[in-house]
């Protein structure tokens, strides 16, 4: 084989005619008495391949006849701008031909297979082009929203994924054999982004796994998923907390417009909006009120919001704020975390809030509550025994600055910004109470 350099095919259209080397898997071919084409992809976009077949098939010929789709391939050959070329005015003559990585002939998935076909054979559902995109458009996301962070000084922190007691509810912990005891699957990094506001660190992020074992089969959750949490000291009130996710997702959003937006709008039909700021911000009493007034009654026993409610809310915020984002605040403490804040004067409502994009809520937000006599008695109420959570106590217990944050679910925004049907679609690999494969 040639030793020039391998060339992504986007690059391809502003290289001058010449040799380049190629490399990827075949999407098409088409084998003709004078002429074989080849279609080839790789990570970066897709070009036609082109030889005239000799009078005698050599080895060349025979390799592109018995080439079976998929196969991944490296090719030399000289390239050649025509705009008579549909696929993108570029085709290279095949000089150097060799079969790398050779397919089965048949394919297990099809364009029309379930998504759980799809999924049981994820790395071959990756190669289309939409999800390709999904994980490039993830990338950009996350070094925005990183990026952010960084110039606002927070730190980046690694929690630790193994803990010896619950951080959230105990009905959805999955348990594990730890030597001779028993550990958890941290289900958020709640506690030990805390525990960074005694340390002294101010502000402080993570993206990484969380584990809940709720056994739901809906389109936006998982038993293993990635949390985005930030957590940041002296915030006055969650507005302050607000203020830092709204501004964080505009830097997310424009990032992803810019770099992605023509080929989001190819792909998926999406024009991409940077939200504008401030998103609006509702009581969640005043927007069961606004939703009631829609004609939708929300059917809960408890003070939360429902599925439905959240898609008439977000209706609402985008016909009268031309909103795709909205926050529902000032949750009742009966369905908040012992940790969280409650209003001075009412300790029935709390410093809290949920985010609602494009219908769904993607993120839970407060100002936590920093007296440690407070947290004691706010966590007895909850059902918790205080010497459990004694570790947890202790960081309230030399000094603690008021705090708070949020943490979110990337796989849904990513969800949602495409207007995808399901996380499944947005999640490398899926884990769900039925699926621990592949």
């Amino acid at each position: 084989m040639s030793t020039v350099t391998r060339t992504l095919i986007k690059h391809l259209s502003a290289h001058d005619d010449g040799t380049v080397t190629v490399a990827g898997w075949v999407e098409t071919v088409r084998d003709q008495k004078k002429v074989q084409f080849v279609i080839l992809r790789d990570e970066s976009g897709s070009v036609q391949l082109v030889r005239r077949r000799p009078e005698t098939d050599d080895a060349i010929a025979t390799s592109i006849s018995e080439l079976t789709l998929g196969s991944f391939v490296q090719v030399t050959g000289e390239l050649k701008h025509d705009e008579r070329v549909k696929l993108g005015g570029i085709e290279v003559a095949i000089e150097e031909f060799e079969v790398v990585g050779k397919a089965l002939p048949e394919n297990p998935i099809a364009e029309d297979s379930s998504i759980d076909k799809r999924l049981d054979w994820r790395f071959l559902d990756l190669r289309r082009p939409e999800q390709n995109l999904v994980f490039r458009i993830q990338t950009t996301f996350l070094h925005a929203l990183r990026t952010w962070w960084v110039e606002h000084d927070f730190v980046e922190i690694h929690t630790p994924k193994l803990m010896a007691s619950a951080s959230e509810s105990r009905a959805e912990l999955f348990e594990v054999d730890y030597f001779e005891g028993k550990a958890y699957l941290a289900q958020s990094p709640q506690f030990f982004k805390q525990m960074a506001q005694p340390a002294g660190f101010g502000s402080v992020f993570e993206v990484a796994p969380a584990f809940r074992a709720d056994p739901s089969f809906t389109s936006r959750h998982a038993t293993e998923f990635i949390s985005v949490d930030a957590e940041m000291s002296w915030v006055d009130s969650h507005e302050d907390v607000m203020k830092m996710h709204e501004e964080l997702l505009v830097a997310g959003f424009t990032a992803v417009k810019e770099k992605h937006g023509e080929e989001i709008k190819a792909l998926f039909d999406i024009d991409i909006e940077v939200p504008a700021t401030p998103f609006p911000r509702v009581p969640l009493a005043e927007a069961k009120k606004i939703v009631a007034e829609r004609g939708y009654i929300v059917p809960r026993a408890d003070d939360d919001m429902d599925p439905e409610g959240e898609r008439q809310i977000a209706a609402w915020a985008k016909e009268t704020h031309g909103s795709e984002f909205v926050f529902l605040t000032d949750y009742a403490s009966s369905i908040r975390p012992f940790y969280h804040r409650r209003h001075d004067g009412d300790a029935s409502l709390t410093n809290s809030y949920d985010l609602i994009f494009n219908g769904t809520e993607i993120s839970t937000g407060a100002q936590r509550e920093h007296r440690v006599d407070v947290l004691v008695e706010q966590a007895k109420e909850k059902g918790l025994d205080p010497e459990e959570l004694d570790f947890y106590l202790d960081f309230f217990r030399y000094g603690v600055p008021p705090h708070g944050g949020f943490g979110m679910g990337l796989a849904r925004v990513l969800m949602l910004m495409l207007h995808l049907p399901s996380i499944r679609e947005t999640t490398y690999l899926f884990r769900g109470p039925n699926r621990l494969l592949p």
